[in-house]
């Protein structure tokens, strides 16, 4: 058996719950079709709640603390920076990405930055920017709107939605074939359909949605009954003294005024983007199955960050709570695909991907980082973290099975939930004097965390 063919799948913005095989609010049968060939880890967070930062950790194994990308930044990652892309290639795959990185700002025109991307260990490549951005950043994507004439009425439609009311939700002005997603996706598929060379193929697909805004087209705009929507968590009272965090600053400055119907009407259109970038992901597995990889293909698909749509009412991410830190994760290899799919409660962080996906091409990471391979866990058996962390504005998040715990930038404790009693969140325990000795254990494993994941000097 020759070396496996890799397929990264990476959506932006995308909760654990919004799969249908995690979940009964959204359909998804291209993942439920990876998840039942492979495992389902049902307790994966992203190391930073935001893009630039969880993307590059996702990159380089390497987190906030160690990189001093703590937020959506003016940064580019250096071209020598040691990824898992590259030590692929090196292993004699020819890689490829369609979509967005966020490795470098998302501004001027991105084909002329290409030889970055070769830099960081991806040969072909067909780089975008995110919805926001695609109204200023140049890529082959945008120029083809403007040939079209399309691009001057997205930039407007942008432009009244953040005027206005940034939440709102209707249709977006694009063409379903020229939709950010649909572009993507159609993109790799026919890379992958006229792929003829000797090496094995990587290709990286990271779709830009269904980040917001809630533009998803039709026929997805009205795939989904908000009436069907499941609820959003309500913001608890605050109903005793504790420290305070950036969740608190959200709150009280970053609030959305959510009219009577806009959560519901949030999630269905967001429904209906997840499942149209699903639709693509169902046509490049169609693809590979028609070229005869597919038994040979090691899958994974995970997403940089959630999205809150209306939980403690609020939307967005930049937030330790799991509809902002909870993300997808999932496997699929031969060896899975034969064995059924696995669904495993392991603690695991999105970042762990990359030294997965070099061990199954038949290499190992050599560079100092801390993303571990899930190769062991795929069996769906035992623990692969004690804990997991998330990072965001110098604040830091500790998960265990039992508990979640976030420091504020002050190292004091600020959000304290019991995760098998309280698995939505709604009651906070930091600041209760009952619970001072959980929080004094959970910061001190959180130091530790620290403490283990520094850089040494070379």
């Amino acid at each position: 058996m020759t070396n496996p063919n890799i397929l990264f799948l990476m959506t932006d913005q995308q909760r654990w719950d919004a799969m249908s095989c995690a979940d009964d609010w959204v359909k998804t049968p291209a993942l439920d079709r990876i998840a039942a060939e492979g495992v389902r880890f049902t307790q994966c967070v992203t190391t930073t709640p935001i893009c630039i930062p969880a993307r590059v950790t996702l990159a380089t194994g390497r987190y906030p603390h160690n990189n001093a990308v703590w937020n959506n930044m003016q940064y580019t990652m250096t071209p020598d920076a040691p990824t898992w892309m590259r030590a692929i290639r090196d292993l004699g795959y020819r890689t490829s990405l369609f979509g967005k990185t966020h490795l470098h700002p998302h501004e001027g025109d991105l084909r002329e930055r290409e030889h970055l991307l070769n830099a960081y260990g991806l040969d072909d490549v067909d780089e975008i920017g995110g919805p926001r951005a695609s109204r200023q950043v140049m890529s082959h994507m945008t120029a083809g709107w403007e040939a079209k004439g399309l691009l001057e009425a997205y930039r407007e439609d942008y432009a009244e939605r953040f005027a206005n009311k940034p939440h709102v939700v209707r249709p977006s002005v694009l063409p379903l074939e020229d939709y950010i997603d649909v572009y993507v996706g159609q993109q790799a598929k026919r890379y992958l359909e006229n792929y003829d060379r000797d090496e094995p193929w990587c290709c990286w697909v990271s779709f830009g949605g269904p980040h917001e805004p809630w533009d998803a087209p039709e026929p997805y705009a009205s795939m989904y009954d908000p009436r069907a929507m499941p609820a959003p968590v309500p913001r608890p009272a605050d109903d005793h003294p504790r420290p305070k965090g950036y969740l608190d600053e959200r709150i009280e400055h970053g609030s959305p005024k959510l009219d009577r119907g806009d959560e519901a009407a949030m999630r269905a259109n967001y429904a209906g983007n997840v499942t149209l970038i699903d639709d693509q992901i169902g046509e490049i597995l169609a693809v590979i199955e028609e070229r005869g990889e597919l038994d040979n293909t090691v899958i994974g698909f995970t997403s940089d960050h959630g999205e809150m749509n209306g939980d403690w009412g609020l939307i967005y991410k930049m937030v330790f709570l799991d509809g902002s830190v909870r993300v997808p994760m999932l496997v699929r290899t031969p060896e899975t695909a034969k064995n059924g799919g696995v669904v495993s409660d392991a603690l695991v962080e999105n970042c762990d991907l990359g030294p997965t996906l070099t061990e199954l091409a038949g290499g190992e990471l050599t560079h100092q980082q801390f993303a571990r391979s899930l190769c062991p866990a795929l069996g769906g058996n035992g623990e692969h973290r004690d804990t997991v962390t998330s990072e965001f504005r110098g604040e830091f998040m500790l998960m265990t099975q039992d508990w979640k715990m976030a420091l504020n930038d002050d190292g004091q404790c600020y959000l304290l939930f019991d995760r098998n009693d309280d698995p939505q969140e709604t009651r906070n325990l930091a600041g209760l004097p009952e619970s001072k000795p959980v929080e004094n254990e959970l910061r001190l494993l959180a130091l530790e965390r620290i403490a283990q994941t520094q850089l040494k000097e070379p």
